[in-house]
């Protein structure tokens, strides 16, 4: 079985390439600038593969398909996590700044979820699991671009599934929670302090669980169109 993660140099994205490789997956390790980090990941899985790629433009992410299916011949789950963030309340939000976000957070999951689906398509099998946020459910201040994006791939997940449910593909979106990785540790303490106060067990999340979910979700069948929220931030 074969597997993609986009944005699995570290994070959430190392974390749940590691745990498809523990469970005997073949990964696609993608990067966009962080290589070395990305071997790192890779060097943690048994059968692997470190691709680059700009998610925002659609022929890097062909290329970087068309190299999974030269190696392996298939590709059975697609996680896209690759994203970005920047605070800046909306009426300081310069448009190219909205522009970079949206295009990484939202635009590259449909240039991967279009290009990886039609070959599921001709197989009649995959999942495809789109790493959205809290945030695009609820909004947050100053995220608005961020938030923007996720909403939006909470919807091309939902449509993604009504049009692949008839060729046995499976499309779902996971919400992870807070977690204290890259992204939201630099978030700042206020961030942190309210997705604390917010979550009823008093927790942040932790990527080991979402990968596990993320593996547990892959092989679940008969499941599409839902959106998983893995905290306990009520929505």
């Amino acid at each position: 079985m074969v597997c993609i993660v986009t944005g699995s140099s570290r994070g959430l994205g190392r974390a749940v390439a590691l745990a498809f490789g523990k469970n005997r997956w073949k990964v696609a390790v993608h990067f966009r600038e962080q290589k070395k980090e990305a071997e790192e990941t890779a060097s943690g899985i048994d059968d692997s593969i470190v691709l680059q790629a700009d998610v925002r433009d659609a022929g890097e992410v062909k290329s970087l398909v068309d190299d999974v299916i030269k190696k392996w011949g298939r590709i059975d789950i697609l996680v896209n996590n690759a994203g970005i963030t920047a605070a800046s309340y909306l009426v300081n939000t310069a448009g190219e700044d909205f522009d970079v976000i949206v295009n990484t957070n939202l635009k590259g999951p449909f240039h991967f979820i279009r290009t990886v689906g039609r070959h599921m398509m001709k197989r009649k099998s995959g999942h495809i699991i789109n790493v959205s946020s809290y945030v695009g459910v609820k909004g947050g201040k100053g995220l608005s671009a961020y938030a923007a994006s996720k909403a939006g791939l909470i919807a091309l997940t939902k449509t993604s599934a009504r049009e692949l449910s008839g060729y046995n593909v499976m499309v779902n979106a996971v919400l992870p929670g807070y977690m204290l990785t890259d992204m939201g540790a630099g978030a700042g303490d206020r961030a942190k302090d309210t997705a604390l106060k917010e979550n009823l067990v008093k927790d942040y999340s932790d990527p080991q669980r979402v990968a596990e979910f993320m593996c547990h979700l892959s092989e679940t069948k008969g499941i599409s169109g839902q959106v998983f929220n893995l905290d306990s931030r009520i929505l």
